[in-house]
C-alpha cells in the first residue's frame, strides 16, 4: 500500500510544484527555497545531537514554542531544525526564535521515500518530533531505517479523522507503529490513536496551554486599545473563508457603538476580506495603517478594524473585551481558544469544533466560553457580555483560570522525550 503511495506522490509531484507557484502569486514565499521541498539543502555543521520538530504551519509553530524553548534549555549541546510547510509558519518560527543562534529551519520535502532519506542523511537527527496530526508515512518509514527514534506530541485526532484514517488502515496502522512514544492532549485522543496500533500512549493534555503571553504584546494591546477609545470591542479571530461574509451579514445585530476587531487566519486573505468590507461601504480601517500606536486615534465611525498583520494575536486579544474564535461557523473544525483565554477573554465559539471537541467542551463547562450557533447569535451575546460588565468579567476570570490550570504539558511530554534523547 505503501508503494503505491509513493508512486502517487511521484506522479502528482509536478502538480504540486506548480501548485507553489501559483500560490506564490499572493504569497510569494512559496516559490522560496523550493530545493529544499525536493530535498536538497544547504550545509550544515554536524553537532553531537541535532533534535527536529516539525510545525506545519502558523498553529503549531506557536503550539511548538514552549516545547521548543524547554528543549534548548534542557539540552545545552543540542541543536533544534525547525520545519514547516507553509511560508507563514516559516515566518512565524523566525519572528518567535529570531534570537536563537542553535535553532535552524528548513521546508519538509515531500512524502517521498528518496527525499525523506536524503533529508535524514543531510541533517542526521538524533530524534524526530512531529505535532498534533502530522504523519507521513514515508517519513516514519525512513526514520525507522535510519534509527531515528519518533515522537508524536500534542497529539490529536478527531472523530471525522479517525473515519477517514480507517479507509487507509493498512498504511496508518505501519505509520502509526513506527512511533516510539505519543503524548495525546486527551483521553479520547489516546483511545482513537491506539485504534491505528500506537504504542507507548501517555495523555499529557495540551502544550499550547503553556505558552504565555509576551509582556510586549500585552503592552501593545493595551495601546490599541487606547486607539479605539471606550468603545467595546468583539474580536473575530481566525477567521476562514466564508465565515467572513456570514459575520459581515450579521453585523447590524451588533450594538452600533461596538467595534468589531476581524482577523482572517491566513495573510493571503487580508486583502480579499478588505475588498469584501468595501464592497458593502463599511466604513474599516486596516491594523497596517496606524503607524504609531502611542498617539493615533480610530475616528468613531469606523465599524471595523481590520487585523492584516503577522504575529500579533496576543496584541489583538489583548485589545478585545470578548473573543470569537473562528473555523468554527462553518464545518472546518475549529481552532484553539487558548491564546483568549489565557489574556482572561470571555470566549464565543461556533457549533463545529471537532478539532479540538474535548478542550472547547471543558471551557464550557468551565464558564470559559459560550457556544453559539450562527453569527447573529454571536453578535447578541456580544452584546449581552458588553452591557454586564459583572458577567463579562467574571467569565474573563474563569477562562484566565481554565487556562492555567490546563498547565504542565510541556513538563509531562519532556520527561517522555528524555529517554529517547539520552539513548
Amino acid at each position: 500500500m505503501r508503494r503505491l503511495y509513493s508512486l502517487i506522490w511521484w506522479l502528482i509531484l509536478p502538480l504540486a510544484i506548480a501548485r507553489l507557484y501559483i500560490r506564490g502569486r499572493k504569497e510569494p514565499g512559496y516559490r522560496q527555497h523550493i530545493p529544499e521541498r525536493l530535498g536538497f539543502f544547504p550545509p550544515v555543521a554536524s553537532p553531537k545531537q541535532r533534535i527536529w520538530v516539525h510545525a506545519v504551519s502558523v498553529g503549531e509553530t506557536r503550539a511548538a514554542e514552549p516545547l521548543v524553548r524547554a528543549l534548548l534549555s534542557r539540552y545545552p549541546d543540542c541543536d533544534i531544525l525547525l520545519t514547516h510547510m507553509t511560508p507563514t509558519g516559516r515566518a512565524t518560527g523566525r519572528s518567535l526564535f529570531e534570537t536563537e543562534k542553535r535553532l535552524m529551519q528548513a521546508y519538509l520535502p515531500y512524502d517521498t521515500n528518496w527525499m525523506m532519506g536524503r533529508f535524514i542523511r543531510h541533517f542526521q537527527p538524533s530524534l524526530c518530533i512531529l505535532l498534533e496530526t502530522e504523519i507521513w508515512p514515508n517519513l516514519i518509514s525512513q526514520c525507522v531505517k535510519h534509527h531515528v527514534p519518533l515522537a508524536l506530541v500534542n497529539a490529536r485526532l478527531s472523530a471525522r479523522s479517525l473515519k477517514k484514517g480507517k479507509k487507509l488502515e493498512s498504511i496508518m496502522n505501519e505509520a502509526a507503529q513506527g512511533f516510539s512514544v505519543v503524548a495525546a492532549q486527551t483521553r479520547t485522543d489516546a483511545d482513537r490513536l491506539s485504534q491505528f496500533g500506537a504504542g507507548n500512549i501517555a495523555v499529557t493534555g495540551s502544550v499550547k496551554f503553556d505558552i504565555t503571553p509576551p509582556d510586549e504584546a500585552v503592552e501593545k494591546g493595551k495601546l490599541l486599545k487606547k486607539c479605539i477609545g471606550n468603545r467595546p470591542v468583539l474580536m473575530c479571530a481566525s477567521t476562514r473563508d466564508g465565515e467572513e461574509n456570514l459575520i459581515l451579514d450579521a453585523l447590524d445585530h451588533l450594538d452600533k457603538r461596538a467595534l468589531l476587531l476581524l482577523v482572517p487566519r491566513h495573510p493571503q486573505r487580508f486583502s480579499e476580506v478588505a475588498d469584501q468590507i468595501q464592497a458593502r461601504k463599511i466604513r474599516m480601517m486596516k491594523r497596517s495603517q496606524l503607524q504609531n500606536l502611542s498617539s493615533d486615534i480610530i475616528p468613531d465611525d469606523v465599524r471595523i478594524l481590520l487585523g492584516n498583520s503577522m504575529g500579533e494575536m496576543f496584541m489583538y486579544y489583548a485589545a478585545c473585551d470578548v473573543a470569537f474564535i473562528g473555523g468554527s461557523l462553518l464545518k472546518l473544525g475549529g481552532q484553539n481558544l487558548i491564546e483568549a483565554s489565557a489574556l482572561g477573554k470571555p470566549v464565543l465559539i461556533g457549533p463545529h469544533t471537532f478539532n479540538f471537541e474535548a478542550i472547547t467542551k471543558d471551557a464550557i463547562s468551565a464558564g470559559a466560553a459560550i457556544r453559539i450557533q450562527t453569527a447573529s447569535e454571536m453578535m447578541t451575546e456580544a452584546d449581552k457580555l458588553f452591557s454586564q460588565d459583572t458577567s463579562r468579567n467574571e467569565m474573563g476570570i474563569k477562562a484566565q483560570a481554565f487556562a492555567q490550570n490546563q498547565h504542565g504539558a510541556t513538563d509531562r511530554t519532556m520527561a517522555l522525550l528524555a529517554p529517547l534523547l539520552e539513548k
